[in-house]
């Protein structure tokens, strides 16, 4: 373990100020640093030793600790531990999907408020959410973990295939794979070997696919921004293509059924406050009263990935780092959290996998233009515009000239990549 340490941010008299240990392994949560710093917190970062001089906002950071990767959970929490003897941490906060259960069990160990194991479980065991999800009365794909045989023959006889096997604890599409027949889902079994039950069988159900970007607080959810994905992510991932995704007209049933739908979930879920991604799909098969149904697909208590926290600042205003920082905050110090006044903008992202390490952009010069993604080995950029049909038709028309001009394709990682 090293320690870096930075310089006081301001100084706060005698009072005792709190401290933030925020935990992540991948280059992510500057903004929410810098707000919990803003508002007199002491904030501390523990990471991983190859990423102790990446990105990170060290001008106001108190001090900077790193391990090596692979750690088991009673190592890491040996540091925390250890780290805690002469610093009394107010908070932890996990900054990324994959440290969510670390910290719950931190959180427990160390007696901290936050979320602890069995409400993570339910936004990021995938088995778990789904049977919350359920039990709450929210369309889900029919599905059934591996855990029993028996259990598995009835669902493949009841459940016409195409199937989804899933990896239960990764993000985004890592790890998915579609399967055809039931003589698939064995073969796949067997290569899995003693894994297999940390994954479950879904079926497959073809449509559009949206994500709700949320702010909950003390079990209100006080801000919800529907979008929709253009190919869906699984779809972008295992076959290769542009990435893109919008604000959906805030006036279209879609939005508001959506938002309904997603504040079921979170309070079902027992989500007390942050900030929250969820996926749903809008069936393309109607049912037999020709209505074309929502179902729930995931929700991870994060800020969504892809450049998503960039979009919703763009549209709206709110940066969801630096609200879930407020959140943190306030609540630390038993004042309400105030949402800010939004903005009502629309905004839309395309992204790809680059041919050349640095692909130049300059040639997409619409005025609506107002991020450029800087991603090694990616092409990227934001537009923003108050009419959301503006921004469908930007998006269509960029994403074919990425696809033209940019696109590379790779083999879909085993690993989340930084």
């Amino acid at each position: 373990m090293a320690g870096k340490m930075a310089p006081e941010t301001k100084n706060h008299g005698t009072q005792r100020r709190e401290i933030i240990l925020c935990v992540t392994f991948y280059i992510k949560g500057q903004a929410f640093m810098r707000q919990a710093a803003a508002m007199g917190c002491r904030v501390m970062l523990l990471t991983v030793d190859k990423l102790r001089n990446a990105d990170w906002p060290f001008d106001i950071l108190d001090e900077v600790h790193t391990m090596p990767e692979g750690l088991t959970t009673e190592q890491i929490t040996n540091t925390v531990t250890y780290l805690m003897r002469s610093r009394k941490f107010d908070r932890i906060v996990a900054l990324d999907e994959f440290e969510m259960q670390i910290v719950a069990h931190l959180r427990e160990h160390l007696r901290l408020p936050g979320m602890g194991l069995t409400t993570t479980a339910y936004f990021r065991d995938k088995l778990a959410m789904r049977h919350e999800a359920k039990r709450a009365g929210i369309l889900v794909p029919e599905f059934t973990g591996i855990l029993n045989y028996d259990d598995l023959r009835a669902y493949m006889e009841s459940v016409p295939a195409p199937w989804l096997l899933k990896p239960r604890a990764e993000a985004s599409a890592i790890g998915i794979r579609k399967l055809d027949d039931s003589e698939q889902v064995w073969r796949t079994l067997d290569q899995l070997g003693d894994l297999q039950s940390t994954y479950l069988l879904e079926r497959f159900v073809p449509g559009d696919i949206f994500h709700v970007d949320s702010i909950t607080s003390e079990r209100r959810v006080l801000f919800s921004e529907v979008n929709r994905y253009g190919k869906p992510p699984m779809q972008v991932m295992h076959e290769g293509g542009v990435f893109t995704t919008r604000t959906l007209d805030r006036s279209h049933e879609d939005s508001k059924a959506l938002i309904a739908v997603n504040q079921k979930l979170l309070v079902a879920l027992g989500m007390v406050r942050g900030v929250s991604h969820g996926e749903y799909i809008k069936a393309h098969q109607p049912d037999e009263k020709g209505d074309r149904r929502y179902y729930f697909l995931e929700v991870a208590a994060r800020v969504g990935g892809a450049f998503i926290a960039e979009l919703v600042e763009y549209s709206t205003g709110l940066n969801l780092w630096a609200e879930w920082a407020r959140i943190e905050v306030s609540s630390l110090r038993s004042v309400p959290y105030v949402l800010p006044e939004q903005k009502r903008f629309y905004a839309g992202s395309v992204i790809c996998l680059a041919r050349t390490a640095e692909p130049d952009t300059s040639s997409f010069d619409a005025p609506e233009i107002v991020y450029r993604i800087n991603k090694h080995h990616h092409a990227g950029l934001l537009v923003q515009s108050p009419d959301p049909e503006r921004i469908t038709t930007l998006l269509d028309e960029y994403s074919r000239r990425f696809a033209e001009t940019f696109l590379a394709t790779a083999p879909v990682p085993d690993k989340p990549t930084s």
